[in-house]
């Protein structure tokens, strides 16, 4: 036990000190300044080249989605979730101890040149991900944290980036494992997530465009923007195009749909008018509301 409080304990000593040390020393290598980079060139872009002209700079909860960037790429680790992940790592790697392993890799990618060992964890990421966010949608305990996200009203770039922390906890937890049985080291792991990012910064952005024929591969704004909309086809009640980086997946699995190359539809969900704008409020309903599902199965 105390070997696991020592990892707590330097994990917030640690990534404090990680984050202090991003900041006050700026550089375009460094995650901090690239996140920040990223995201001022996608909003350039929607400031030159807007899809719904008559959409504000400064958006509807622009405000609000920037802080959740700060939040969940920086504070929520620092408020826990790196000393929990930590533990977490540490934990698993006690229980393959138990059977004489040292890790569970399955698949040795090193030998690959490196843009292959990219493109395979790319790929491989993507899936997982994609499966991910179906469940969001069709399972309703998952839903009700995965509404924070389809609450914007009005589309930007850091609309990203508006997600409950759960999700996170959630998408990397089921990712953890088979990634681990695929060699992959921590620089392809960076590299594939700033293209994750940028991507998903562009699907999200004030810009109108769809790739041509590449659309059938990357998910694009003309494309992820129906996936936002609160009126659904009858034939996707539970919602489409769930792709992250890629559209690949939704158009093999037969969930992509277009049904107009227009911007100026109504986001969000049905019932969004009494979910709450704000974060604290984003924090906790979640939490509530399936409070209240677990009571309504039992009383059934």
């Amino acid at each position: 036990m105390s070997k696991y409080l020592e990892i707590i304990k330097n994990s917030f000593s640690g990534y404090f000190n990680y984050l202090v040390e991003e900041i006050t020393n700026p550089g375009w290598t460094n995650y901090f300044y690239l996140l920040v980079g990223l995201s001022l060139l996608v909003w350039l872009l929607e400031i030159i080249i807007p899809w719904r002209k008559d959409q504000k700079i400064f958006r509807k909860g622009f405000w609000l989605d920037s802080f959740y960037i700060l939040f969940n790429f920086f504070l929520f680790s620092l408020i826990g979730y790196n000393a929990l992940s930590n533990v977490g790592v540490e934990l698993f790697s006690d229980f393959l101890a138990m059977f004489g392993m040292n890790n569970i890799v399955a698949i040795e990618v090193s030998h690959f040149p490196v843009w292959v060992q990219l493109l395979i964890m790319f790929v491989v990421a993507d899936f997982i991900q994609w499966n991910v966010h179906r469940q969001l949608h069709k399972r309703s305990w998952l839903w009700e944290f995965h509404k924070v996200h389809h609450s914007v009203k009005e589309m930007g770039f850091a609309a990203q980036f508006r997600f409950h922390f759960m999700e996170t906890i959630i998408y990397k937890s089921i990712q953890y494992i088979p990634l681990a049985m695929i060699g992959f080291g921590i620089e392809e792991f960076f590299v594939v997530h700033m293209l994750s990012v940028l991507i998903g910064h562009i699907n999200h952005a004030n810009v109108g465009w769809s790739y041509g024929k590449l659309g059938y591969i990357f998910n694009n704004p003309k494309m992820h923007i129906w996936h936002h909309s609160r009126a659904l086809p009858e034939e996707f009640p539970y919602g489409m195009n769930f792709g992250i980086s890629l559209s690949l997946w939704d158009y093999l699995f037969g969930t992509a749909c277009i049904p107009q190359k227009r911007g100026d539809i109504e986001l969000g969900f049905e019932g969004d008018e009494q979910f709450p704008e704000d974060f604290k409020g984003h924090l906790w309903v979640p939490f509530q509301k399936n409070k209240e599902l677990i009571k309504q199965r039992i009383k059934n």
